[in-house]
């Protein structure tokens, strides 16, 4: 595969991946708007595991707690912070796995890779994250976070699926709803990505097993070293800046970008 696309590939989903602006929807719009050659799933695969990498390293504290609470949820046991919030990670992560199967059963994942979809998805829920960041309050702390909001928020995670709409988006636009202030409701997002990426990693992984090879795997090693530096540096910079700035400047972007897609795509 050529060195370029796998630089792009690596560098649209590192930087995306983890910002309201849809990492699927820009990796289906990289070779339908360059005209080059898909980057195939082998690619996406090894991105999707840089940037899980770079989750669980910035936000390893939470994680190991999750991980040690995990093997007490396993014995049936909710009776430590860790255990709990294991808990939320995996009811959170219910929806989407269920829907996501349903998608890929019945080919409907493939009929909505398409540039016009992806063109409404980025304004429509541009929009509906900046309705939820301007009028919801700022009262929780991901500390705070509870069975029901991790159901609801896992409940809008599903939602993503759709290209174009952003993981990390609607489940920050689902949090600033509940009300959790802009760093913790981003932090819940983060979190509840790792399962997912995993989830989606694990079934993408079983497919592309069959047809891997030295110059794949390669490829891949590469594409995924190269995500995981770019997803640790943009995590760094959203989280820095939500301290001080709104997800305005994501929303623009997404309604930009939209109207240019559906320029495209009805011209």
């Amino acid at each position: 595969m050529p060195f370029l696309t796998l630089v792009l590939a690596a560098l649209i989903q590192g930087i995306t991946e983890f910002l309201p602006v849809s990492s699927s929807g820009h990796l289906i719009l990289l070779p339908q708007l360059t005209g080059m050659d898909d980057q195939g799933q082998i690619i996406d695969v090894a991105v999707h595991v840089g940037t899980l990498f770079a989750v669980i390293l910035y936000f390893w504290t939470d994680v190991r707690i999750a991980l040690g609470g995990l093997t007490r949820l396993i014995r049936g046991k909710i009776d430590t912070q860790g255990a709990f919030l294991a808990l939320c990670l995996i009811l959170a992560t219910i929806p989407v796995v269920i829907v996501g199967l349903i998608l890929k059963l019945t080919g409907l994942d493939m009929m909505l890779r398409s540039t016009a979809v992806i063109g409404w998805t980025m304004i429509i829920f541009g929009l509906v994250l900046y309705w939820a960041d301007q009028t919801g309050k700022t009262d929780r702390t991901a500390s705070q976070w509870t069975l029901k909001h991790a159901v609801t928020m896992g409940l809008w995670q599903a939602i993503s699926l759709i290209p174009g709409t952003s993981r990390s988006g609607i489940t920050i636009t689902a949090a600033r709803q509940l009300g959790y202030a802009r760093e913790d409701g981003a932090k819940l997002a983060m979190l509840m990505s790792i399962p997912t990426i995993i989830a989606a990693g694990a079934l993408a992984g079983i497919e592309v097993a069959a047809t891997a090879n030295a110059q794949a795997a390669y490829d891949g090693a590469i594409a995924a070293v190269l995500a995981f530096f770019a997803a640790l540096l943009a995590l760094s910079l959203m989280m820095r800046l939500l301290k001080s700035v709104s997800f305005t400047p994501y929303v623009i972007y997404r309604i930009i970008l939209g109207v240019i897609l559906l320029w495209v795509a009805y011209t």
